[in-house]
């Protein structure tokens, strides 16, 4: 049997705030195997977002262990974890994340010029093309629509291939048109790419088309 693509046994996540220590995550262990799809759910404040983050390397286990692809991720420092995720994991925010002052085909060869690729602008095109946005290379954010500023997003996290994509209620801001559109991109990307999926979602229409599903309540996997 393969080695599981994400591996967390007996993970917490305790964050500091002006009223003392909160428990965000609790006892956390699960495995998410290559090319599965999960789905994390559970209400608001359940602890979704931060595992996915955790996941990600974007936030630090208190304790515990998190190994992705092989990798201790509790034992890299941030400049280790950053060309970590460049090589390896493509991230999807709910809020986009792109960079205002950048066109459309700019914030997706972006990244892959940093990491060296001399065919960057070639392939951000052929991403934007792939999610329909062959008209709007040279558009800035402001003159997108939301379901076209998510497109872009999503065309940055696919355009290097990685074997990891990460969503973070990828349809959360935008409507239902757009939702299922994004929903559709979403999935053919992970086919294309034959990426490992994981997705934060509210969405139960969109949590059914999943592998498997993970519920959370109160920071703990839901039995």
């Amino acid at each position: 049997m393969t080695s599981p693509v994400i591996s967390l046994n007996n993970m917490h996540l305790t964050l500091s705030g002006n009223a003392g220590s909160v428990d965000i995550l609790k006892s956390i262990s699960l495995t998410v195997q290559k090319g599965e799809t999960l789905g994390l759910i559970g209400p608001s404040g359940s602890g979704k977002s931060s595992l996915l983050m955790i996941m990600a390397g974007l936030e630090n286990a208190t304790s515990g262990d998190v190994s992705v692809m092989g990798n201790d991720m509790t034992s890299m420092n941030e400049d280790q974890m950053a060309r970590f995720r460049r090589d390896h994991m493509g991230v999807v925010f709910q809020s986009f994340h792109l960079i205002p002052t950048m066109t459309a085909l700019e914030n997706v060869a972006t990244p892959l010029e940093l990491a060296g690729d001399r065919e960057a602008f070639s392939k951000a095109e052929a991403e934007l093309r792939a999610v329909g946005l062959g008209e709007r290379l040279d558009h800035y954010p402001a003159q997108m629509s939301g379901g076209e500023q998510q497109r872009v997003a999503l065309a940055r996290a696919a355009a290097p291939k990685p074997e990891i994509l990460l969503a973070d209620e990828p349809t959360g801001n935008l409507d239902s048109t757009n939702g299922k559109a994004i929903m559709e991109m979403l999935f053919d990307l992970r086919d294309r790419h034959g990426s490992t999926l994981v997705l934060v979602t509210h969405d139960t229409e969109l949590a059914a088309r999943c592998d498997r599903i993970i519920k959370l309540r109160d920071g703990k996997i839901d039995a």
